[in-house]
């Protein structure tokens, strides 16, 4: 099952909105075959095992045990079931990680693989599976995005300059470390002045996989159309308080209730589809995901060696654990995990 996860975590910020599975094929303790879902719409993690299993060996898949990090879906999206798959081949024993909580699937997999007389065993490594998916199993469960929330900050607490003036606290090996998060994700969202002050294109042009979906608050749309945001090359969403409109990658939608942004972002977040989004500033913004405790994760870089003296304050979380701190240089990336959070203690 190690196996199957380190396989699955390749198609990392290219499944989506698909989850992350890997799948192995075993006969008497050696893997005949192994595949993982690469992308989405392609072939599923079982669909790739069974492929890669050399011809001389095939008679063998009769005689085998397919252990795979995600329970076989049993429905017909953009592939054909994996269960009826695995029950053709005639594959006497299947080991699951974790069942699978889309809706479609939730335990129907492994009931189809029952009642043909399969030998199923679910929950090894249970854990490490749905943490994996964290963002997938989230989504499903609890019908709304996995939020991260993500800034980069100086030793004595600043994100900015003074009056929101944009200053590089991060190191070059972070910032590609940064655009790895973007890839993991499905939207990025930034407040006016960041958008304004920091002009970024928020894409994933330092790492491979694909760009999120660029989310911009713009109560007034007071943001020029000069700005990287606009530059039609990426579907961006521009939350305002007066219009609701279309062009060719960019939407105008018109958020209600401005005294409560961060729910109903929420809620709008879930309505598209979006499993996963990184708040990426500014120090408003962020704050207003800690007060309204709707986050999951935050991902804090501190660079050691900078100091700004006045700027803008660093948000303040609240009602957290340290999951991880990794040094790159200047950096210190310390990852906190919200209390409320299982997935990821």
């Amino acid at each position: 099952m190690h196996r199957c996860l380190h396989l699955a975590q390749l198609g990392e910020g290219s499944v989506a909105p698909n989850p992350m599975v890997g799948a192995v094929l075993v006969h008497d303790d050696v893997i005949i075959g192994e595949g993982y879902h690469k992308k989405w719409g392609e072939a599923h993690a079982e669909v790739a095992c069974l492929q890669s299993v050399p011809e001389v060996w095939r008679h063998l898949i009769e005689q085998s045990t397919l252990y795979v990090s995600l329970e076989p879906c049993s429905h017909f999206g953009k592939t054909p079931p994996c269960a009826d798959l695995i029950i053709r081949h005639n594959i006497p024993h299947v080991v699951v990680g974790c069942a699978d909580p889309f809706k479609e699937v939730a335990g129907r997999g492994i009931m189809k693989l029952k009642a043909a007389g399969v030998d199923v065993k679910l929950g090894v490594l249970e854990k490490d599976c749905r943490r994996l998916n964290k963002r997938f199993v989230l989504f499903q469960e609890q019908q709304r995005p996995y939020i991260s929330l993500k800034w980069a900050q100086t030793p004595d607490g600043k994100i900015a300059g003074e009056r929101g003036k944009r200053i590089g606290i991060s190191n070059a090996y972070t910032n590609r470390l940064v655009h790895q998060l973007r890839s993991q994700n499905m939207g990025i969202l930034v407040g006016t002045n960041t958008a304004l002050f920091d002009n970024p294109e928020l894409t994933t042009r330092l790492w491979p996989g694909q760009s999120p979906v660029r989310l911009v608050l713009d109560k007034n749309l007071r943001l020029p159309a000069s700005l990287k945001l606009f530059d039609g090359k990426q579907q961006t969403v521009v939350f305002n308080a007066t219009t609701q409109h279309a062009h060719p990658n960019l939407l105008y939608h018109r958020l209600h209730n401005w005294n409560a942004v961060v729910t109903e972002l929420i809620q709008v977040f879930y309505q598209m589809k979006l499993q996963s989004i990184l708040v990426e500033g500014g120090a408003q913004l962020l704050q207003s995901f800690i007060e309204a405790g709707l986050w999951d994760e935050a991902i804090v870089i501190t660079n050691q060696q900078l100091s700004i003296g006045k700027g803008v304050v660093a948000p303040q979380l609240k009602q957290h654990h340290l999951v991880n701190v990794q040094e790159v240089f200047t950096d210190s990336i310390h990852t906190y995990a919200n209390q409320s959070n299982e997935l990821i203690k």
